[in-house]
């Protein structure tokens, strides 16, 4: 379904000596309703390649295809519709609640599932929030669900979700986990989720990318990757990472 062969964006950071590369040598293939945590230490450019695979940034190299057409031939609007990017730091439009949960309706002319919306809310423990509250005077946390709900109304087929969870206590990080499962099982959508919660990664994906020298290292069944990790970083990187949750 999504295709990346031999991505690469550049560093234009005259103080990065370590590469003349953000990230390099990108090359993956997905299927329908994979669901891939996409984990590394902080500097691989983890985010950056989530907003590049969205076309929110525009790769230096490679290509990408999704179902056949490159992302040069559907062009950014097509593209985002079916590849949507959901950022760590949620940006609340001006108006409330409802009107930026309809953003993507007005945007692409379809009719706004209220219904739908209000299923969405309770589901990821925001029961009771006014859809008429101005959106900006949501807390971080609220802001965080509600941006991740404006994209998945638009049913695209790839979500690709940046620490959606990073501001949530674990009660509502559960919720949003069982939202996006319920969502996945019913609309079959493929997840790529970059999480430095190593659990998280273990409950919520079949598939690893591991990111280190500026490049997925390793892509494995996720089961498989955290049983037995193939290279010394990743190795070195998970041991360093369970010593942090267990203290």
């Amino acid at each position: 379904m999504f295709e990346v062969n031999r991505l690469a964006k550049v560093s234009h950071d005259p103080e990065n000596s370590r590469s003349p590369y953000l990230f390099s040598g990108i090359d993956v293939h997905i299927q329908q309703a994979e669901r891939i945590s996409l984990i590394g230490a902080s500097g691989q450019g983890k985010s950056t390649l989530l907003r590049t695979l969205a076309l929110l940034t525009t790769p230096d190299e490679g290509k990408m295809m999704f179902e056949g057409a490159s992302s040069s031939e559907l062009g950014p609007r097509q593209w985002r519709k079916h590849i949507c990017y959901v950022a760590q730091q949620a940006v609340m439009l001006p108006g409330s609640v409802e009107e930026n949960l309809s953003t993507a309706s007005r945007l692409h002319g379809y009719s706004f599932d209220r219904k739908l919306a209000e299923e969405l809310v309770h589901t990821s423990g925001l029961t009771g929030l006014d859809l008429s509250k101005n959106a900006r005077e949501l807390s971080g946390g609220e802001m965080q669900r509600v941006a991740l709900i404006r994209s998945m109304l638009l049913r695209p087929a790839v979500l690709l979700l940046d620490e959606v969870t990073s501001s949530l206590d674990t009660m509502n990080t559960r919720a949003v986990e069982q939202l996006l499962q319920e969502w996945h099982a019913r609309e079959g959508t493929t997840m790529i989720w970059v999480t430095h919660e190593l659990e998280q990664a273990v409950r919520m994906s079949e598939r690893v990318w591991f990111m280190s020298g500026n490049t997925i290292l390793e892509d494995a069944p996720t089961k498989e990757f955290f049983r037995e990790p193939s290279t010394e970083a990743a190795r070195t990187f998970i041991g360093f990472k369970k010593e942090e949750v267990q203290s």
